[in-house]
């Protein structure tokens, strides 16, 4: 089963593409680790998530998401890739949502 729930902020304003049957929206979402080293000291990471949403999904995400805002998103992980001008090939790994709300510092999901 490919499924992946995150939660973290948002790094940039949707991204939205207009197609003549369907909407796209893309936005990046950084999510943070914090673990302890050997020396014990705390390290924290920081990984950055590529997500995509279409249709109806699409439409709420591009009211409803801002910079810096906390999100959880529910979807799938996608690979696909393509070769570019350069003749390189280009991998991209996106999560296509399913499921996007609005999350408070206090773990309460807005709907």
């Amino acid at each position: 089963m490919n499924t992946v729930k995150l939660i973290g902020n948002v790094g940039q304003d949707v991204d939205v593409k207009n197609f003549d049957t369907n909407k796209k929206v893309s936005f990046s979402l950084a999510t943070n680790e914090t673990y302890l080293n050997k020396n014990k000291e705390e390290i924290k990471e920081t990984a950055w998530h590529n997500v995509v949403a279409w249709g109806a999904l699409a439409n709420r995400c591009e009211t409803l998401i801002e910079k810096g805002k906390m999100f959880m998103v529910e979807g799938r992980i996608n690979y696909r890739k393509y070769v570019n001008k350069e003749n390189q090939t280009v991998r991209i790994t996106e999560i296509v949502a399913s499921k996007v709300e609005e999350f408070a510092k206090n773990g309460e999901v807005r709907a």
